[in-house]
């Protein structure tokens, strides 16, 4: 008797515990229990499946469903575990005996398991002291196992059938409480290991067997019964996928991926493993052409797998997974067999591993992130897949091209579109085609989405809704591995016209456009933006007479109040708008619209809208019948007060005696534009110049329409930096076909002609940038088209540019500088960011005519430029400038336009300099400016040379020239040195420098005698300072 109540207070002290911290299957018991509690206590209530003898403790979903797996269920009532009957006494009063393990296999009628642990000599040591758990095979369950399996383990009891058996054993005691998801145990078999998985839904398995009597309580150990006999495991995933032929196919589309590694190692993994028939139903080609994409061959194998252990006996009734790929896939049961995405496709269940569970299928699942864009389309979208078609888009949408389709719904092809011409509705198509892969996490506010047809597309971002332009978005859309599809309600029209456009072309809005007139407002239709507008009809203003309308009119303040309260900043269209509830929309006069959405149709202020979401370049445009007036805002002139009641009867009106309108300043809403033009001055003659070690490929390419026009291509090597050099042969004829000189070339010179406009004969560009070349192309065009007829005959010549570039890395910064004295000399200066290296650009305008407008031949100066970066270029310019002035001849002076008298060389650089300013203690007139910048080898100098041209009457020829004794007129013959620039990153060169100058201009050639200044007139002569200056 002692010994019954310790045995008993054993048992009720473990089923406490059990209470305890309960896990699922211990939930689900009890509320078995509670459903069952009409029938006596302890009893549980169960679900069987008809026709078969599976019983589940079944969910509230399919206890009341009255269903498993799609099959009806039935309800009975069993003693939950641990419980038994007595005679005569209602439900399950009684606790069951407790006993060893070898005898509870009797009381959960696991006879067959019992019976052979009895043979196979297993009997002694589960009779025996320890702690066990045994996972007991019911009867049925041995009956499922292969006949061949089970008559080999018979055969063999003292080896095979006892590891069998001691397989499905853990030398401790483990409760359900104590199983968790995911984890592994030992067994008794070599230490091999069991995989458990727990269920939210109360189910529990053991390599995947489910337990169907859990926790029956032994004296050395507990007992759990599954449903069928399970086997040792030691293989992965890969080992599986390597060793079966059948799954050839997937094995190498998982190799393919890379995610072969993955599946090598531990984890929780479900496979849904399609077999090799299942990839010879593929469409042909499909499968060649998605393994050279290992993206997307990786998210075809990644949809197969599950981050979970989904075992069959687990799942009954249909849920949603996620997979590695990303998206969700539904895993569901039709009596016994499994369905995906609800579809019976497995052939073979539940073959476990040491890292998941492999399920074989008879289809490939194609994930949309695996398919093309036009494989997304369903059937909602049909008639637009038809039309896409038909009207030759499809060549737009090859795999390798990336789009997104904003595919309306078939209802949308109403007749009246079908009829519409192709070439427009091709037109209207291609606006739902975007040249762009954009998914819907991308889209934002105020977003411009380019089509195919050029259009740029505006993006609405409302709380419940996600709308292109007047078209909004349906759920349902996909992305695809070269785009995207997003359904939309209805066909995209883009706006073409502004507000005040639309307004102007519907004709029914006169008297609002004249009162927005009046109010200065009709900027506000105009302008850019973003806006709401709620415009109302002439017919709203019906009621009102002509004096009423003056009266209105008179009082701008009032006027601007009604008419703004009919504006809403930002764009708000009927599908943005939340149904069913009140939209507050703030106008510009500052109070709130009321809109509300009902049934497709907008109400605003309670009046009907019957005209909306009427798209303009700056807003949506809804029509109204009647005037809008704020309910909360009073009138305070018994005139107005009389007025509105005219035209706004939806409402009353509060009337405060003298109550005024706040002022709206048009500044509040008007935006000032401001409009920069940008004037580029474009050389005649440009030379840049890109040095490499390499040796160029040169290719010279003739203009097929024009052979008179040729290239010459140089390439470098480096893709990105061409020199192409574009010859333009022409020149200047006289009336009879005679060539005046001026250097051109031409291909036919029995061909008289006449360019009329500047010479273009050594244009010379080159682009680091090839997307240059087309704009200096058409700049040199539109400069040659400039000229007028005879301009030959009527222009001066053309100053000669000549423009030399040292080119760095570094972008520069360009800056033109203007003579103050003579506009027309211009200096344009480009900083490179180091202080040692500029570019430098002369122009010397010159060209000699007589009073017939004939060229005076003579030494062509109009291309002198000096760059000194590198001292040995000294010589080289020395020479050249001393055969330029030895060239002049006798009358020179008569000949050449004046000569301006500054040169100034200009060195940039960061540093602040310090400048002094010393004059020639012989001669006052000549004054030499010294600026010192820190680094000595840098310095800022510029030339002052004095003088002048005179005529024979001692009057001075106009040019800009400056003169210290207008008194002493002299001439100075020689070449025009006016703008003679020099830059010496070494300042020993200044000296040398400025002596050779001044040596040339006083070596003028024949007739000096005559060319020099008369008598006691002083001669300019440069000065050159080298110690520090004096401040």
């Amino acid at each position: 008797m002692h010994q019954l109540l310790a045995v008993t207070s054993a048992l009720v002290a473990l089923c406490c515990l059990g209470s305890v911290d309960s896990s699922a299957y211990d939930k689900i018991v009890t509320h078995s229990r509670i459903r069952a509690r009409s029938e006596g206590p302890n009893v549980c209530a169960m679900q069987q499946v008809l026709g078969t003898q599976k019983k589940y403790f079944s969910t509230c979903r399919n206890w009341y469903k009255r269903s498993i797996c799609g099959k009806k269920a039935t309800a009975v009532y069993e003693c939950c575990p641990g419980y038994m009957k007595l005679e005569g006494m209602k439900g399950c009063p009684a606790v069951a005996p407790i006993d060893h393990v070898y005898g509870t296999l009797g009381l959960v009628k696991a006879t067959t398991t019992q019976q052979y642990a009895d043979i196979s000599k297993l009997r002694e040591e589960i009779e025996g002291q320890g702690s066990f758990t045994l996972f007991a095979p019911s009867n049925e369950a041995w009956d499922l196992l292969d006949p061949s399996v089970r008559s080999a383990l018979v055969s063999n009891v003292n080896i095979e059938l006892y590891n069998a058996l001691h397989y499905h054993m853990v030398n401790r005691r483990l409760l359900t409480k104590g199983m968790k998801d995911g984890m592994t145990v030992n067994s008794m078999y070599h230490d091999l290991g069991l995989h458990i998985n727990h269920y939210s839904n109360g189910v529990v398995t053991v390599n995947c067997a489910r337990i169907i009597h859990g926790n029956q309580v032994a004296t050395n150990g507990v007992v759990h019964v599954i449903d069928r006999v399970i086997s040792a495991v030691g293989s992965t995933i890969k080992d599986v996928l390597d060793v079966d032929e059948d799954l050839s196919s997937f094995n190498a589309a998982a190799l393919a991926s890379g995610m072969m590694d993955k599946l090598d190692q531990p984890g929780q993994f479900t496979l849904f493993a399609p077999t090799n028939a299942a990839f010879d139903k593929l469409n042909a080609g499909y499968l060649e052409r998605i393994m050279g994409n290992k993206d997307v061959i990786a998210a075809l194998v990644n949809y197969h797998l599950l981050k979970t252990v989904q075992c069959s006996e687990a799942i009954t009734a249909g849920s949603v997974y996620e997979t590695v790929e990303g998206s969700s896939i539904e895993i569901g049961c039709d009596g016994d067999s499994l369905t995906v995405n609800g579809i019976k496709m497995v052939l073979k269940k539940d073959i476990v591993t040491t890292n998941g569970v492999i399920h074989l299928i008879d289809q490939v699942l194609i994930p949309d992130s695996a398919k093309e864009v036009m494989e997304l389309m369903g059937d909602t979208q049909s008639v637009f897949t038809d039309m896409v078609s038909e009207l030759g888009l499809a060549a737009a949408m090859r795999p390798q091209t990336e789009y997104t389709l904003l595919a309306p719904v078939n209802g949308a092809f109403t007749n009246e579109v079908m009829s519409t011409d192709q070439n427009l509705l091709r037109y209207i198509l291609e606006n739902h085609i975007l040249k762009l892969k954009v998914t819907l996490s991308e889209l934002y506010n105020g977003q411009l989405l380019e089509t195919l047809a050029g259009q740029f597309l505006r993006v609405f971002i409302y709380r419940t809704a996600v709308c292109i332009e007047n078209a909004c978005m349906l759920r349902g859309g996909k992305e695809g591995s070269n785009g995207a599809v997003h359904l939309m309600n209805s066909l995209i029209q883009p706006a073409k016209k502004t507000m005040y456009e639309l307004l102007i072309a519907d004709g029914r809005f006169k008297m609002f456009l004249s009162l927005m007139e009046t109010a200065d407002l009709t900027d506000l239709l105009k302008q850019e933006g973003s806006y709401t507008m709620f415009a109302p009809t002439d017919e709203a203003f019906a009621d009102l007479s002509r004096e009423d309308l003056a009266l209105l009119r008179s009082d701008l303040n009032v006027l601007r109040t009604i008419l703004l309260y009919h504006f809403s900043n930002g764009i708000f269209i009927n599908g943005g708008l939340e149904g069913g509830v009140t939209n507050l929309l703030k106008t510009l006069q500052g109070n709130n619209l009321q809109v509300k959405s009902v049934n497709n149709s907008i109400h605003v202020n309670s009046v009907e809208v019957p005209a909306s979401d009427l798209m303009a370049t700056n807003g949506v445009v809804h029509i109204v019948k009647n005037l809008l007036y704020p309910g909360d805002l009073p009138v305070g002139r018994q005139e107005l007060m009389v007025i509105l009641q005219k035209v706004i009867r939806y409402i009353k009106i509060k009337y405060v005696p003298g109550f005024t309108y706040t002022e709206i300043p048009l500044t509040s809403y008007k935006r000032t534009i401001t409009t920069t033009h940008y004037i580029e001055t474009v050389p005649d003659v440009t030379k840049v110049t890109r040095v490499i070690e390499k040796e160029p490929t040169v290719t010279t390419v003739g203009d097929e329409g024009d052979p008179s026009i040729l290239t010459r291509i140089i390439e470098i090597g480096d893709p990105r930096v061409n020199k192409v050099t574009r010859v333009i042969d022409g020149g200047e004829f006289d009336a009879d076909g005679k060539r005046i000189t001026g250097g051109a070339r031409h291909t036919t010179v029995n061909e008289p002609h006449i360019i009329e406009g500047p010479d273009f004969s050594k244009i010379t560009t080159i682009h680091s940038n090839p997307g240059l070349i087309q704009e200096e192309s058409e700049r040199i065009t539109k400069l040659i088209k400039a000229g007028g007829k005879g301009a030959a005959i009527r222009r001066p010549p053309v100053p000669d540019v000549t423009k030399v570039t040292r080119f760095i890395e570094k972008e520069p910064t360009v800056t033109t500088v203007g003579d103050e004295g003579d506009p027309s000399i211009l200096t344009r200066i480009i900083e490179i960011g180091d202080p040692r290296v500029n570019k430098v650009t002369r122009v010397i305008d010159g060209g000699e005519f007589d009073a017939d407008g004939k060229r005076i031949t003579g030494p062509d100066f109009s291309k002198i430029t000096t760059i000194h970066s590198n001292p040995g270029l000294i010589q080289e310019e020395s020479e050249r400038i001393t055969k330029l002035i030895k060239a002049g001849g006798k009358g020179a002076a008569i000949r050449r336009p004046p000569v301006p008298d500054v040169t100034k060389v200009t060195r940039f650089i960061e540093k602040e300099p310090t400048v002094t300013t010393v004059g020639d203690e012989g001669d006052p007139s000549i004054l030499t400016r010294i600026i010192e910048i820190g680094d000595p080898r840098v310095n800022k100098v510029t030339r002052v040379i004095d003088g002048g041209e005179f005529d024979a009457d001692g009057k001075s020829i106009t040019g800009g020239a400056r003169h210290t004794t207008v008194n002493e007129p002299h001439i100075i013959e020689g070449p025009d040195f006016s703008k003679i620039t020099t830059i010496h990153s070494n300042p020993g060169l200044i000296q040398e420098e400025s002596e050779r100058i001044t040596k040339l201009i006083k070596a003028g050639g024949k007739g000096a005698a005559i060319r020099r200044p008369p008598a006691g007139m002083r001669r300019a002569r440069l000065v050159r300072r080298h110690h520090k200056p004096r401040q």
